[in-house]
């Protein structure tokens, strides 16, 4: 089954970020995918109103969710829509978290992913300082879902700093992981291919790493290269910039022998039910 990453540059026009995110779903569908996933903040990045967007998403006066809904029909595409500002489901006034939605190819919600780990950190670029929580609430459960092209399990950006996320989507059964993200070009210089590359690596899943790549209001300025990494940790398509579709198959005999050749799932000893802990240090 076919595989579709997509990069943006999205700006602070939110029609205008769906029109060029339909755009390119359009050429994922086209070149065969099943699944695409769109980049963090695909709908607009740089504007401060994300809980007035949330707020009208949940109350069914926005244009995101039914634009979604009608592109997965449209294009007969599962897509994992990158993060937009959504509050707990029945709760339209509470305050809104980076919600990453799997949809089907008939426009249902299958699954939702809250992000867990909220980007505070101090970054030596233009802009200094970016702190998620003053807009966003953490979420709090890990996410698996069954798609066409196996078992799917969602990240987003600041979570691949975690690893311990990604063991517990190993362990609920991930063969496929997203990780829709905008990272800053410092940072994205100096760890983004290290990090999707370990996150593969370790839990023996293809890592659909989709990105924003280019300059944004704010001012902010994003690494890009978007890109799909396979359970052996090659980079099997990246876009450096710029808008991009990157297409892959998924090889899922080939992972089954990856994971049954280095079976470190069934190696692991530490922090599970009855390994050896690590020994504290004596002060």
């Amino acid at each position: 089954m076919s595989l579709a990453v997509i990069q943006m540059v999205s700006q602070s026009d939110i029609l205008a970020n769906l029109a060029s995110a339909r755009r390119l779903l359009e050429q994922a569908a086209a070149g065969g995918a099943k699944l695409a996933v769109l980049p963090e903040n695909f709908s607009a990045l740089g504007r401060r109103d994300s809980a007035e967007t949330g707020r009208n998403e949940a109350l069914g006066q926005g244009p995101i969710l039914p634009w979604l809904k009608q592109a997965a029909r449209d294009l007969n595409l599962w897509i994992v829509a990158g993060t937009l500002p959504l509050p707990p489901l029945g709760q339209p006034e509470a305050k809104v978290r980076a919600c990453s939605l799997l949809v089907d190819d008939q426009g249902q919600e299958v699954a939702r992913y809250d992000k867990l780990h909220l980007f505070d950190v101090d970054v030596a670029d233009s802009r200094g300082r970016y702190r998620e929580s003053d807009d966003y609430a953490h979420g709090q459960d890990v996410v698996v879902a069954q798609t066409p092209v196996g078992r799917l399990g969602l990240t987003v950006c600041y979570d691949l700093r975690f690893p311990e996320l990604y063991s517990e989507l190993r362990k609920a059964g991930a063969e496929l992981i997203t990780a829709p993200s905008a990272f800053t070009a410092v940072t994205g210089a100096a760890h983004w291919e290290v990090l999707i590359r370990a996150r593969a690596i370790e839990t023996q899943c293809y890592v659909l790493a989709a990105a924003q790549g280019g300059t944004h209001p704010g001012p902010r300025e994003t690494y890009g290269h978007a890109a799909i990494v396979d359970p052996w940790g090659r980079i099997v398509a990246e876009q450096d910039q710029g808008e991009a579709v990157l297409l892959a198959e998924r090889d899922s005999s080939e992972q089954a022998s990856i994971r049954a050749r280095m079976p470190v799932a069934s190696h692991r000893r530490f922090f599970s039910q009855g390994a050896t802990r690590p020994a504290s240090i004596a002060e």
